[in-house]
């Protein structure tokens, strides 16, 4: 058995049943183990929920890091990455819904050992802005608050989002790029 299968389970069960509806018979099962023989490789529930969170912040860190890096104008590397965040949210889901939801459920020494990833994937998006600041292109007063309002938009999605809806994620991504970059005022 693979930790990376154990937290593959955890993360679709803590996405369908929410941490708290989850028990570790649960995950055992769906890894087809018996409960003990999960515990020689996994040590608590909140173990692997700090796991799976932390696993899905690495992915999302090292996608924006693709992103920053590209030789685009500030206004179209925002709009790429967040036609990746979402890609990314929306292709895997079950980690998007346990990161957003069920990382309150946390305890107070795994919260703040999963707060420096979190904070470190805001800060990327913040640079984002504040690139676009300093090379004109963008105005705001509040670099932090606007990477904020935007990861809150392009979070929301996954509750309303599906897969046969009208629009692709990219399409999505590309209307709140639209609205974020230009607003609701005609001009």
């Amino acid at each position: 058995m693979n930790r990376d299968v154990i937290l593959e389970a955890a993360a679709q069960i803590f996405s369908q049943k929410g941490y708290h509806g989850t028990s570790m018979q649960d995950i055992a099962e769906a890894v087809n183990l018996q409960k003990a023989s999960l515990y020689y490789h996994i040590h608590s529930k909140q173990e692997l929920l700090v796991d799976v969170l932390d696993q899905t912040l690495e992915m999302l860190i090292e996608h924006m890091k693709q992103v920053m890096g590209l030789n685009l104008p500030p206004d179209e590397k925002l709009r790429q990455a967040m036609c990746t965040y979402l890609q990314s949210m929306l292709e895997h889901r079950d980690l998007a819904v346990v990161l957003l939801l069920e990382h309150r459920s946390l305890e107070p020494d795994l919260k703040s050992r999963h707060i420096p990833h979190r904070d470190r994937f805001e800060r990327l998006w913040r640079d984002l802005i504040q690139e676009g600041l300093d090379q004109g292109y963008f105005c705001c007063t509040d670099p932090a608050t606007s990477s904020r309002a935007l990861l809150g938009v392009m979070n929301w999605t996954i509750t309303w989002y599906r897969p046969d809806g009208e629009l692709t994620p990219e399409e999505i991504a590309d209307q709140f790029a639209g609205l974020f970059l230009n607003g609701l005022l005609a001009r």
